[in-house]
């Protein structure tokens, strides 16, 4: 007989609908009519199962973070709202709000919002890239030493390439701005890492882990080239402190001590001292990830894994495109336009230097050291797949955009048409590199 009364029927455990148990292909729908077959009335909608609403797509979000496909579209719609705010008829609102200064003055830390974007949120960002590298070490793909090798002599031939494209434009026009030549020599892995995601599938997952390793190695190149040709003084003691926090940290997650009101604090000094001693702050991020232990213990859950899951989401889903909004917003209009730009040997410089540079410094060292030694690449990845990363590679964002500002006068056109050349320079590594991607993940998928 047919239970007309809806709520003297028993729930299950196994389903929102009652007593419908879940099956594969299942969904609301289907729920709903074995319900009314069963017994023989509609039943009411607060009682089957509701998914794809509001709520379920909030509780859904963190796990939609852990594709690096979603993540890099939130990325790339940040870039894209940030450079149309910041040439509309609103974009002093736009300034106003990168330029607003918040933050405790007695640290030293009264920044503009666009400085805690870059320095502060995107040290998130580079603490997960340490402890994926750190995973990649010592039970990944680059516990091999050459295959670890590779990637990082590569990415010194990515920093060489673009500054010898930079520093020849400059002679042959005469400029005299030779002092910009490391601003292509920047990869920015964020961006990087998102258009690989989008266009990369179906490539050797061992080719995400050489961009990566390239990527950060690239960007700590030229950080140091920060520290040693744009940094007037540096601040030993406050270096000091910085790694002697480092160094606290590594022995509290060595013994196992990762309380959050514990490493937090100790993160945060390393952090400030890197600030305050006048070297990239993101540096000290990347060291705090790569002494968290990679290897199980007692059949326990990687830390740096357990690491992962949780700040991945707030990287990717917070920190990373926040960034990407106070980064690509560069001001076109007021800045002379795309003519005045391109008229400029700065910007030509960094716009050739990206996408040629990085190509002929990368993949040329590749092809190198891969025919004259015994350096090999491995794990399905060959000379072709490097062709289209190092396209990939002169997609330049984080640290170029840094070195722009310090490599000249603030105030000078200079500083703005070393942005726009940034900025074409990305563009062109970008929709050249996508394409390389898809034409070799068809090869791939033959």
């Amino acid at each position: 007989m047919a239970i007309n009364d809806p709520s003297k029927i028993r729930p299950s455990r196994y389903s929102e609908t009652p007593n419908i148990r879940r099956v594969a292909g299942d969904n609301p729908a289907r729920r709903k009519y074995r319900y009314q077959r069963r017994h023989g009335y509609a039943i009411p909608k607060e009682l089957y199962g509701r998914r794809g609403g509001f709520k379920d797509f909030i509780t859904d979000i963190p796990r939609r973070l852990e594709d690096d496909t979603f993540g890099g579209m939130l990325l790339i719609g940040a870039a894209v709202i940030a450079f149309l705010f910041a040439n509309s008829p609103w974009r002093d609102g736009y300034a106003n709000i990168a330029g607003y200064e918040v933050g405790p003055a007695s640290l030293g830390l009264h920044l503009p919002i666009q400085v805690w974007a870059s320095d502060g949120l995107l040290a998130i960002f580079f603490f997960v890239v340490g402890l994926e590298l750190k995973t990649e070490f010592v039970t990944g793909a680059l516990r091999d030493l050459k295959q670890a090798a590779l990637p990082m002599l590569a990415a010194v031939g990515g920093v060489i390439g673009p500054a010898l494209i930079y520093l020849f434009v400059q002679a042959m026009s005469g400029s005299g701005q030779e002092n910009g030549w490391a601003i292509p020599s920047a990869t920015d892995i964020a961006f990087a890492l998102a258009v690989l995601s989008v266009f990369g599938r179906g490539l050797p997952p061992a080719l995400r882990t050489f961009l990566l390793t390239l990527a950060v190695m690239d960007d700590l190149l030229v950080i140091l080239i920060i520290a040693f040709f744009y940094t007037e003084t540096i601040a030993f003691g406050y270096l000091l402190l910085s790694f002697a926090a480092i160094a606290v940290f590594g022995f509290l997650v060595q013994r196992n001590i990762t309380k959050w009101w514990i490493l937090i604090p100790v993160a945060v000094v390393a952090w400030w001292g890197m600030h305050e001693a006048g070297v990239h702050a993101t540096i000290s991020a990347v060291a705090l990830g790569l002494l968290v232990p990679a290897q199980r213990r007692r059949g326990a859950e990687q830390m740096t894994h357990r690491f992962v899951k949780f700040w991945n989401p707030i990287s990717a889903g917070i920190a990373v495109p926040v960034f990407a909004f106070f980064a690509a917003g560069v001001n076109v209009v007021d800045s002379g336009g795309l003519g005045e730009v391109l008229r400029d040997p700065v910007a030509v410089g960094i716009m050739i230097g990206l996408p040629l540079g990085k190509l002929m410094g990368i993949w040329g060292t590749v092809v190198l050291l891969t025919q004259f030694t015994r350096l090999r690449l491995g794990n399905g990845v060959d000379r072709p797949d490097i062709f289209a990363v190092g396209l990939l590679a002169g997609i330049g964002f984080t640290v170029a955009l840094l070195v722009a500002n310090l490599a000249f006068p603030a105030g000078s056109p200079q500083v703005d048409h070393a942005a726009m050349g940034v900025i074409l320079g990305t563009l062109i590594s970008a929709f050249a590199g996508a394409t390389a991607l898809r034409r070799r993940a068809s090869v791939h998928a033959r």
